[in-house]
């Protein structure tokens, strides 16, 4: 049987209509008719059908008018003509305006059925290939910025697991966005017009966090002057995000415990619990099952709420996003703040990229938020960013002309201290023509000022070691490496990525590939 799908017939010949619901009454799809053009305009628009049906003769204007109108009105279903002019113009005319076959009246229920089917199967395989291409090419998702695997790897597993009700535990350093990633959960979710309410343990004093959870009643303690609902009660419905969990005390972790378990809250002076409908997402900075192994953290609410775990990267493991990170921030303040900025030269790209960022991206926004406001110009240079930024770096190409030997020698025997006095090279210097024989020269020390290194001197010679055992394929190797690690950590994946210092993304993704 074909799958389900909502069908719109448009045709003016009732006995016709009666012959096509027949035939299609046993393949369980819904169908709808309109005997006009202009109703059967209406209906696409407003009923969103998968596939529609149309007679070529229509009492107000023909089929191939129709179609021309649902094509203008950006109705996405596949249209199918059914005619009794079984003419090759015929058949060229209704390709051409955007028919996916055609039927030549009269026709049997098999070619009914089958043509359906075979074209409802089309449109389904293009809509998923669509959805594909935009997941592997996107570059934001809801609020985040960046197209890098690692990132892909956390849009597709937001995707999967936004419909459900299963409690998610995002783990990642400070300032790689946990927040923003429970926000993208939650609005991708069936619960995203209900409310969002995130709450920082963190940062709420230990005396007061039951009553910032659960709320309390007027009188329940000094200060209680009114009834206050609470974070919980507020997300009934909606999503309840736990920020730095791991904060928590451990008499509040037991009553986290009991609300998650039974979905009951107890306000602080009550002793009637209130049934809330929540989901529970919660975050930390920290490895959860260390903190568990520590003694810090109940091992019992840790397996309630780590259902679905989800690592965020750190920027330092994301490539390219930075900048383009930064080239969001880079408008975004430069409009702010009335600047010309439209991008980075080289050598900021550089320090951008060899940085690494161990506040993440709340340090790359705080970064560029200084240089807007400090700097104008058309391009942000190495020189507009933060002084610890730059000795910070690492070491990043920047590509130069080439140098005579004895050029590149003398720059690699300069001491680093001496390149402190290379930034007050004369704008002139760095403006020599480009055929100039200190043209090249120039460039390779603009280069290494604004990386604040120099080149490495070459490795020394080293012996060629023994080769001891057969040689095996390098991606043997990996995978006996990565499934050792997994068995070591009890095939807890973020342990055997940490050890591994890798993200976990890779190697859920090559346990995939291998089908472990």
């Amino acid at each position: 049987m074909a799958r389900r799908a909502r069908v719109l017939l448009v045709e003016d010949t009732p006995t016709q209509a009666e012959i096509a619901r027949a035939y299609l009454s046993d393949q369980g799809h819904e169908l709808r008719v309109a005997e006009t053009g202009a109703e059967g305009l209406r209906m696409a628009r407003d009923w969103a059908p998968d596939a529609i049906l149309i007679d070529v003769e229509l009492p107000d204007f023909d089929g191939f008018e129709l179609m021309r109108r649902l094509t203008a009105a950006e109705v996405t279903a596949i249209m199918i003509v059914i005619t009794a002019q079984g003419s090759v113009n015929t058949a060229v005319t209704a390709m051409r305006e955007g028919a996916i076959d055609f039927i030549v009246k009269p026709y049997a229920k098999a070619r009914l059925t089958v043509t359906l089917a075979n074209a409802l199967e089309q449109r389904r395989l293009s809509v998923e290939l669509a959805e594909a291409r935009a997941i592997i090419t996107r570059d934001r998702f809801f609020g985040f910025i960046g197209g890098s695997p690692a990132m892909q790897a956390v849009y597709r597993t937001i995707q999967d697991v936004a419909a459900s009700r299963a409690n998610v535990f995002i783990t990642g350093e400070s300032g790689t966005g946990k927040e923003l990633a429970a926000e993208a959960i939650h609005r991708a979710s069936p619960r995203a017009k209900m409310p969002f309410v995130p709450l920082n343990c963190g940062a709420i004093p230990a005396t007061l966090i039951e009553s910032e959870v659960f709320g309390h009643k007027r009188g329940a303690f000094t200060g209680a002057t009114e009834d206050r609902p609470g974070a919980a009660r507020s997300a009934d419905g909606g999503t309840l995000f736990l920020d730095e969990i791991g904060e928590t005390p451990p008499d509040m972790q037991v009553k986290l415990l009991r609300f998650v378990q039974t979905g009951t809250v107890v306000p602080v002076g009550s002793s009637k619990g209130e049934r809330v409908d929540v989901r529970v997402v919660s975050a930390t900075n920290r490895d959860p099952l260390a903190e568990v192994e520590a003694g810090r953290f109940r091992e019992d609410l840790y397996y309630r709420l780590y259902v679905v775990p989800i690592h965020l990267p750190p920027l330092r493991e994301r490539g390219e996003d930075v900048l383009m990170i930064a080239r969001h921030f880079l408008g975004a303040y430069g409009r702010e703040e009335r600047r010309k900025f439209r991008g980075f030269a080289p050598d900021a790209e550089a320090v951008l990229l060899g940085s690494a960022w161990p506040g993440n991206v709340r340090q790359l926004q705080n970064v560029i938020r200084n240089l807007v406001v400090r700097h104008d110009g058309d391009l942000a240079t190495a020189a507009m960013l933060p002084a610890d930024l730059l000795r910070a770096a690492r070491p990043i190409a920047v590509p130069v002309a080439p140098l005579a030997p004895a050029a590149t020698s003398f720059l690699s025997a300069v001491a680093l201290p001496a390149v402190a006095p290379l930034m007050e090279i004369p704008a002139a210097l760095a403006e020599l023509p480009a055929n100039d024989p200190l043209a090249s020269i120039a460039a390779a020390l603009a280069a290494l000022v604004s990386a604040r290194t120099l080149p490495a001197p070459p490795e020394p010679s080293q012996p060629r070691p023994e080769r001891r055992g057969p040689i095996i394929p390098l991606w043997q190797m990996e995978k006996e490496h990565i499934l050792a690690a997994l068995e070591e950590c009890g095939q807890d994946v973020p342990r055997a990525a940490a050890l591994l210092e890798i993200n976990p993304s890779t190697i859920y993704r090559k346990l995939q590939g291998w089908r472990v």
